[in-house]
């Protein structure tokens, strides 16, 4: 994959958009693209991502642990899987596994970083990002609370 084509998936990925055109293709030339075959695990519930994928083609499945049945696919080119791990070397609470033949361009979070320390606007950025993805998940689950028993 030539370094304009992940500059382009990066700019397809909706948690890119915090990045300028000169930030993406830096981060796209520290990517490195992977194929998983169906069936393949691309990060396990309890892994420590390196970093994040993006859904380049292909399908994946979203499972968490005890709701392997109930799986959540995501097939949408540009769909970042495991965006938190581009800043937080955290034990995540999913598996994600290649449905079919899947590409991915994977970002390290080393390189993420990197760049945040380097652009303190892009870090201030991805911040808002974080903190707003994680206030709409709070009021999902808000929302959500009234509906159950104690």
């Amino acid at each position: 994959m030539q370094l304009d084509d992940a500059a382009t998936i990066l700019g397809r990925a909706d948690f890119f958009e915090i990045c300028d055109a000169e930030q993406r293709r830096l981060l796209a030339f520290a990517s490195e693209r992977k194929k998983f075959r169906p069936g393949s695990v691309i990060y396990a519930a309890g892994d420590v991502p390196e970093g994040a994928h993006v859904l380049v083609s292909g399908t994946v499945s979203s499972t968490q642990e005890g709701a392997e049945d109930n799986p959540f696919l995501i097939h949408d080119t540009g769909s970042v899987l495991g965006a938190m791990a581009l800043v937080v070397a955290k034990a995540r609470p999913v598996t994600i596994k290649a449905v079919d033949a899947v590409e991915t361009l994977f970002v390290p979070r080393t390189a993420f970083m990197k760049l945040a320390n380097q652009y303190p606007d892009l870090a201030a950025r991805a911040a808002d990002r974080i903190r707003r993805e994680l206030s709409t998940y709070l009021g999902a689950i808000e929302s959500a609370r009234g509906r159950f028993r104690k």
